[in-house]
């Protein structure tokens, strides 16, 4: 199944992170804090302006993307994968190599 979000939405993957303890132990994704950093996985048409016409988003499929903490309220399971629905405006920059 795919998704394809709608005017100015992004979805995003959310990179996963294991964290280790100083002491060696592995924690689980579910007792940390969740990272906010992922990959943009489908983008919008763009958001439509006052006078009618569509701006263009400025990240693209593949982009590697800092985002909020709590940005991406929306999650979505696409086939048993977790992803997050956010306006483009919730994401704060875009890593480059």
């Amino acid at each position: 199944m795919k998704i394809r979000p709608l005017h100015d939405r992004v979805v995003v993957r959310r990179k996963e992170e294991e964290a280790t303890t100083a002491s060696g132990i592995v924690l689980p994704g579910s007792a940390t804090e969740k990272p906010n950093q992922g990959e943009v996985v489908a983008v919008g048409n763009g958001r439509v302006t006052n006078s009618g016409e569509v701006q263009a988003l400025t990240v693209q499929v593949g982009d590697q993307v800092i985002f909020g903490q709590y940005a991406g309220s929306n999650v979505v399971k696409v086939d048993g994968e977790e992803l997050l629905v956010m306006s483009e405006s919730e994401i704060f920059g875009v890593l480059e190599a």
